[in-house]
Order: C-alpha cells, then structure tokens, then sequence
C-alpha cells in the first residue's frame, strides 16, 4: 500500500479542513494510506517532521517561498492547491495533484 502525508494550508484551516476529508476518502478509495490533515498556517511547523508534502491554499501563494525555506530541511515538498480544485473541494484532483508534485 501507498502511504503520503499531506498537510493543507489556510487562515483557520476550515475550508481546507473540508477539502482534507474529501481528499482521505479519495485516498481510501484507491487504497493509499497515511494522513492528510488541515491546519492553520501558525501550527504547519509543529508538523514538517512528518510530513511528504504541504499544500497551502491560493490566498496563501504569497507564502509558498518562506514556506518552502521552512520546509527544506525535512524534504517536504511545498506547493499551492489550484484554484479550481481548492473552489470545488475536489479530493480525487488534490490527491492527483499532490502525487504528481510528490513524483516530480
């Protein structure tokens, strides 16, 4: 089984909270395992030691640089969640994205 750590992004960490649940049920149905948490962005450096990949939401895109120093001594890929998956609450394409960033 796949297993991939993901951590999304936001202000309070509700609308990604919403996208986190869709996002696991995805993962379960394609049988990947690990965890895919939301927090606010002031508890994302309690995490970085377990995590694959940290997803910040696109009104958070102004922080990916200072977020990706941050994340670069424990080889956490950073990225922004696309409009259009974030707006939709698209699980199935978060996990896409995360995967392919994570491959890349």
């Amino acid at each position: 089984m796949k297993t991939v750590n993901i951590m999304l992004c936001c202000g309070a960490g509700m609308s990604s909270g919403f996208l986190a649940q869709k996002t696991r049920k995805a993962a379960k149905k394609r049988g990947i395992g690990g965890s895919i948490e939301a927090r606010s962005e002031s508890e994302i450096s309690q995490y970085l030691d377990s995590i694959d990949i940290l997803l910040l939401g696109p009104h958070y895109a102004s922080f990916k640089e200072e977020m990706t120093e941050q994340a670069k001594p424990f080889n956490v890929t950073v990225d922004v969640i696309p409009q259009d998956i974030y707006g939709m609450l698209d699980g199935d394409g978060l996990l896409d994205f995360a995967l392919a960033k994570l491959e890349a």
